[in-house]
């Protein structure tokens, strides 16, 4: 019933996208077991990240359980497909549940994406990171695959407010996005998770850059681009900016990865 449910809301997704003519490109997704447990540490740039992510892996892996926000499960209806779909909801105030949950369904043997961000960085960089992925893994023995998309955050991402409002979906057809799966990654029984979440920041950081330096992903010349990071010459917030309007843990695990050192 559940792995049912997943498809027909995937090919729903799939639909959704055909009729945006969004294109998503993957790389390295040989490095995304056909089986066994794994999690994924994924980037967030947009609100429909989880979207784009299950489309690239689908080939490999065709049901992603997702840890997302809570309050997701709060809308008519989306609960009850979250639910049978198994993703997994987060509470930032309470995460000790999400935590449970997602050990529970890698000791199934099933893959699990989540983002460690906590949410969706202003300066698209990668912001501060929890440490909840660093644990999973050393506990379940799951090995992590990292993983950055680039091209989503033109759809419906976070903004400067105007008028205390953020910036609207942005309809606009014939987008690309670029998904990058990384060298899987493994956290050693006793292994210190904070340091080991430091290196995940900078594996990260590379396999975005890497996406968000391609020529199709760059702005024009002399064009406005709120939607490009500012150390590569867009208009987003610089990190300095973003750090005033992240809303970040303070668990979280402060860079000491990325093109500014704010430290």
């Amino acid at each position: 019933m559940s792995d049912r449910i997943h498809a027909a809301v995937n090919l729903l997704g799939r639909g959704a996208l055909r009729a945006l003519d969004v294109h998503v490109e993957s790389r390295g997704a040989a490095h995304l077991p056909t089986s066994g447990p794994v999690l994924l540490a994924c980037t967030h740039v947009s609100y429909p990240d989880f979207v784009f992510v299950q489309k690239a892996a689908v080939e490999r892996r065709p049901y992603v359980r997702f840890m997302c926000r809570h309050d997701v499960w709060n809308v008519p209806w989306a609960g009850w497909f979250m639910e049978k779909m198994q993703h997994v909801p987060v509470d930032r105030t309470a995460p000790a549940g999400a935590y449970l949950r997602a050990r529970t369904l890698l000791r199934a043997g099933e893959a699990v994406c989540a983002f460690p961000e906590a949410g969706i960085s202003y300066s698209y960089t990668v912001r501060p990171l929890m440490r909840g992925v660093a644990s999973l893994a050393r506990e379940t023995g799951a090995a992590v695959v990292p993983v950055a998309l680039w091209g989503s955050q033109r759809i419906y991402s976070v903004g400067r407010p105007v008028d205390g409002r953020e910036p609207p979906p942005d309809w606009t057809r014939g987008r690309r996005v670029d998904v990058s799966f990384g060298e899987p990654l493994t956290v050693a029984p006793g292994e210190e998770i904070t340091e080991w979440t430091r290196g995940l920041g900078a594996t990260l950081t590379s396999l975005l850059e890497e996406l968000q330096r391609l020529p199709h992903h760059r702005p024009r010349p002399g064009e406005y681009a709120p939607w490009y990071p500012a150390h590569l010459g867009g208009h987003a917030p610089d990190r300095a900016e973003a750090a005033r309007l992240d809303e970040v843990p303070r668990s979280a695990v402060r860079p000491t990865w990325g093109p500014i050192d704010l430290s």
